[in-house]
C-alpha cells in the first residue's frame, strides 16, 4: 500500500501529532507499505527553523524509510488566531501543491487538529482519485471556543460547516477517541465510515528505568517527590491551577514540581511562578523528543490537567500512555470522560475534579506520604500499558486504510460524498 499522509507537524518537532504520526509511518514502512510525508519545516512551537533546515519551497529527505517532502510555508509561534490562521492556509495550500507532483498513491490521509491541512488532503485526493481519510485529533473548533481563544463569531460558525463538510466528505474518518467517535455519530457522520485508532506509546522507548543522578542533581531533584508536568504549556491545560497547587504545597520540604516544555502560556506560568517565590518549581525550556524517556525517568507523578469544559471530557491526553509505558502513575485533574475512565478501570494513577488547586495539592501529598500505594499505582501503570501500544494502533489505522483501498479497487472509483 501507497500511503501519503499531510501534516503540519512531524520530527524532529516533538509534540502529540508528530510524534503520532513518526511512530505510525515507521511502523507503516517495517511492515512493507511506502509512505510519503508532506509536511513543513519544523518550527513548532516558537516559530523558529530548527537548526540545519531552511524554509525552502521544496525539500526532500528520508527519515528511518519514510520520504518526507518540506514544503514552504508562513512560519510563527503558536500563538495569535491571525498569524497561525496564515500559517495554517500556507501550509494547506502549499502542501495540496505538492502533492499534485508526487507519484499516485493509494489513500491520501490528513491530520487535525485544525482542519485546513484536512481540507487540503480532501482536495488532493479529490484531484488525484484516491481515497481520503481524515484522522481527527481534536475536535476544532469547539476546543477554539473552550479555552476562550475565540467567542462565537461568523469565523467560528464558517469553520463549523468546513468541519462537517469534511466529515461528510471523508471516505473514512480516524478519531483518536470513542467518545469523538460517538459525537460524530450523534451529528450524522455514519458510523461505518468511523474507526477509532487511539494514541500509544512506543513500548520500546518509554520502559521503566532509574533515575538519570546527574540530571536529578542539576535540576536540585535529589530526594524529592517530584511531580512532572512534560509537554505543550498551552490555553487548554489551566497551568495556573498547578501552579496554585503548588504554592499550596511550597512549604512542604518532600514534593517539587517539575515542569519542561513551552506554548502559548509558558511565559505566563513563570511569571506566576517568579511572583509567588516559589521554592517548589523547577522550571527548564522544551527538549528534544530523545530527552522525554529521561526527563520522564525523573517523575514520581504525571500531573494532566485540562480546564473544566465539557468539550475535554472526550479527549486523552497522549502523556497519559507515556505515563503508562515508564511505570509512572498519573494525577488526572480533568473532567470526567473517556481518559477518567481508562485510569479508574486500570488503576494506573488517581483523579481529582479539573482546576481544583486544593483537591490536587491533597492528593499530591498523599501519594508522596504513601509508598506502598504509588507501588500498586507504578505496577498498575505498567500492566496497562501493552494494551496502547504504538504498534498496536499503528496496525489497526494500516488495516482501516487498506480495507478502504481494497473496498475502492473493488469498486474501480470512488463512492459518492454523503
Amino acid at each position: 500500500m501507497r500511503i501519503l499522509f499531510l501534516t503540519d507537524n512531524f520530527p524532529p518537532e516533538g509534540n502529540a501529532p508528530a510524534t503520532r504520526t513518526y511512530e505510525h509511518a515507521v511502523r507503516w514502512v517495517r511492515a512493507g507499505h511506502e509512505v510519503t510525508v508532506i509536511t513543513c519545516a519544523p518550527n513548532f512551537p516558537e516559530g523558529k527553523l530548527f537548526p540545519g533546515y531552511r524554509n525552502a519551497w521544496r525539500s526532500v529527505e528520508t527519515l528511518d524509510g519514510i520520504r518526507v517532502v518540506r514544503v514552504k510555508t508562513y512560519i510563527t509561534a503558536n500563538e495569535g488566531f491571525l498569524k497561525r490562521t496564515l500559517d495554517y492556509l500556507s501550509f494547506m495550500a502549499a502542501g495540496t501543491v505538492a502533492g499534485l507532483f508526487e507519484r499516485r498513491h493509494d489513500v491520501v490521509v490528513a491530520t487535525s487538529p485544525q482542519f485546513f491541512c484536512a481540507l487540503g488532503g480532501w482536495a488532493l485526493a479529490r484531484l488525484k482519485r484516491r481515497p481520503f481519510v481524515f484522522e481527527l485529533r481534536d475536535l476544532w473548533p469547539a476546543s477554539i471556543t473552550a479555552v476562550g481563544a475565540m467567542q462565537r463569531s461568523a469565523a467560528i460558525r464558517a469553520l463549523e460547516k468546513l468541519e462537517m463538510f469534511l466529515y461528510r466528505s471523508a471516505d473514512a474518518i480516524v478519531p483518536v477517541t470513542q467518545s469523538f467517535r460517538e459525537e460524530l455519530v450523534h451529528r450524522g457522520v455514519r458510523a461505518d465510515k468511523i474507526h477509532v485508532v487511539l494514541n500509544g506509546v512506543d513500548l520500546q522507548r518509554y520502559c521503566p528505568a532509574a533515575r538519570d543522578q546527574a540530571m536529578a542533581k542539576q535540576y536540585d531533584l535529589d530526594g524529592r517527590f517530584v511531580v512532572g508536568y512534560l509537554g505543550t504549556h498551552g490555553m487548554a491545560h489551566g497551568l495556573e491551577k498547578v501552579i496554585e497547587a503548588a504554592e499550596r504545597l511550597r512549604d512542604d520540604p518532600r514534593i517539587v514540581f517539575f515542569f519542561a516544555g513551552s506554548g502559548a502560556q509558558r511565559a505566563h506560568v513563570e511569571r506566576m511562578a517568579a511572583e509567588r517565590a516559589l521554592p517548589n518549581v523547577r522550571m527548564i525550556p522544551r527538549q528534544p523528543k530523545e530527552m522525554m524517556p529521561r526527563l520522564w525517568g525523573l517523575c514520581d507523578l504525571s500531573l494532566i490537567p485540562l480546564r473544566d469544559t465539557p468539550v475535554f471530557a472526550s479527549v486523552i491526553p497522549s502523556k497519559l500512555f507515556e505515563g503508562m509505558g515508564m511505570g509512572i502513575p498519573a494525577l488526572m485533574s480533568l473532567p470526567r470522560g473517556e481518559a477518567v475512565r481508562i485510569v479508574e478501570s486500570t488503576g494506573c494513577g488517581v483523579c481529582v475534579a479539573p482546576e481544583n488547586a486544593a483537591a490536587m495539592a491533597d492528593e499530591i501529598a498523599a501519594l508522596a506520604g504513601d509508598p506502598e500505594r504509588m507501588r500498586r499505582l507504578r505496577e498498575a501503570s505498567l500492566a496497562a500499558a501493552p494494551a496502547y501500544s504504538r504498534d498496536r494502533q499503528a496496525r489497526l489505522m494500516s488495516d482501516a486504510l487498506a480495507r478502504l483501498v481494497d473496498d475502492d479497487g473493488a469498486r474501480g472509483l470512488l463512492r459518492t460524498p454523503e
